[in-house]
């Protein structure tokens, strides 16, 4: 349950309440899916040069394949990799990549019930080893029949380097 009383799943109202107790949040953003490098960029466009490549990791969740972008759902059972971005330029600049990466996700942070996608912070095991904090979007919706992606490499389940 959060302060309102609410119950959080996938850590879902922490973003909620660290923004309403004005805390500091994470400035590292873990992508796993069309955000990724190797896609088309034009969908980071307004935030891209925000955003400084911090390298890769993995994240503990399932990855599962919906048609044209993927879904994780936090999982001890399983591994989602990606890469982790530092927001770059302060507050201003980290409210508005948040604000641009919560509308493409469908996360909407006063209602996350109603969110396609939740965002929440999760640790990331980087390449190095080293483990950092970072926000990820998870989904939030049924998953349907849709298919595990056994690898929980979206890059490499559908072949785009």
């Amino acid at each position: 349950m959060n302060s309102a009383g609410v119950a959080c799943l996938h850590s879902r109202c922490r973003t909620i309440e660290l923004e309403r107790r004005g805390e500091t949040v994470p400035d590292l953003v873990f992508f796993y899916g069309t955000l990724r490098t190797g896609f088309d960029r034009r969908r980071r466009a307004g935030i891209d040069e925000r955003l400084r490549y911090v390298g890769k990791g993995s994240i503990q969740a399932v990855l599962y394949d919906l048609g044209i972008y993927p879904a994780a759902v936090p999982a001890s059972d399983g591994r989602v990799w990606g890469e982790v971005h530092e927001i770059g330029g302060g507050d201003a600049d980290a409210a508005a990549v948040f604000e641009a990466l919560d509308t493409i996700e469908g996360h909407r942070p006063t209602d996350p019930d109603h969110s396609l996608y939740t965002r929440g912070q999760t640790d990331v095991t980087l390449e190095d080893g080293r483990t950092v904090r970072a926000w990820a979007y998870f989904y939030n919706a049924p998953l349907g029949q849709a298919p595990r992606i056994p690898s929980g490499d979206y890059l490499d389940y559908v072949g785009v380097r």
